[in-house]
């Protein structure tokens, strides 16, 4: 499996954006999400870019019928919501949250499985660089568009993107990936728990999702030679397999990206993530500072 993709195909500046708010072609959405507090379609009501339509990720796009949480929707699933927010096969996506990217770039891996990351862009800063900016925002909803045509070409699939349970423990076993915790080091040492069980999957190493971002700042990605150098110092070079894993996988989404646009090529995510592994009985599990692992 080989996948990487240039930045510039993946993110848009607040500038590009304030210079296409009328333009037919753009559907902006919100996809700000909150496990706590206010909702983010109450937050969207507030106050949004104009022109947005808000998405909830887990409504929308999970699989209800799946037993893990927040898994991957079938292809029917991603093309009706997408259909219903007038997203059509020559529409381009400018997708925003309030936390660097993070729920936007779990829309961006929903469509890369499907073959249809083309279609979408990231907003680089997201609202937190927008509202810094002073650029425009609203509290008028959006009018929903009529239904467009999204078409999956079962061809353009790309299912190897995607890590199963199986896959991380044959990877952990043979040592054939390097497994990243990109959760929080609470999480990751078992202290925090979110699930059955506290912990880590064993041998994985721990890299915080958010130090890919300029996160006391503007939320922007930084340089990729940044990106590069932190994950290099870590033994985790462009050629090295990787699997990335947090609770639900979106925290996983934006450092696989991350990685994906700074060179990396053989990266894939954990769907499962922990809120699969972490309320099985017949996983092996660490807790406590990486060095007892």
């Amino acid at each position: 499996m080989s996948f990487s993709i240039d930045r510039s195909r993946v993110l848009v500046s607040t500038a590009w954006l304030a210079g296409n708010l009328d333009n037919p072609t753009v559907r902006i959405i919100d996809c700000r999400y909150y496990f706590e507090g206010p909702s983010g379609r109450e937050v969207y009501a507030e106050s949004h870019i104009p022109g947005a339509v808000y998405l909830d990720w887990v409504a929308d796009l999970s699989d209800p019928n799946h037993p893990v949480d927040y898994m991957m929707p079938p292809a029917e699933q991603v093309a009706a919501v997408m259909s219903r927010l007038g997203v059509g096969d020559d529409t381009l996506i400018v997708a925003y949250d309030d936390e660097g990217g993070h729920y936007a770039s779990r829309l961006w891996l929903i469509l890369a499985r499907y073959g249809k990351e083309g279609q979408m862009r990231i907003l680089d800063g997201g609202w937190t660089r927008w509202v810094m900016e002073e650029r425009p925002v609203t509290m008028e909803p959006t009018p929903l568009p009529a239904p467009a045509t999204f078409t999956i070409d079962p061809a353009a699939e790309r299912p190897n993107i995607i890590a199963t349970l199986e896959d991380v423990m044959q990877a952990r076993e043979s040592g054939s990936a390097v497994i990243l915790d990109v959760r929080r080091l609470s999480e990751y040492t078992g202290e925090e728990v979110r699930a059955k069980y506290g912990g880590r999957i064993p041998g994985a190493l721990h890299m915080f999702w958010q130090e890919n971002l300029n996160w006391d700042g503007d939320r922007t990605f930084i340089p990729v030679d940044r990106i590069r150098a932190r994950h290099e110092a870590a033994g985790v070079t462009p050629d090295t397999p990787v699997i990335t894993y947090c609770q639900g996988a979106v925290r996983a989404a934006h450092a696989a990206l991350s990685l994906w646009m700074s060179g990396y090529r053989n990266v894939r995510v954990y769907d499962g993530s922990w809120a699969e592994w972490g309320n099985r009985d017949d996983v092996p599990i660490a807790t406590g500072p990486a060095d007892e692992a």
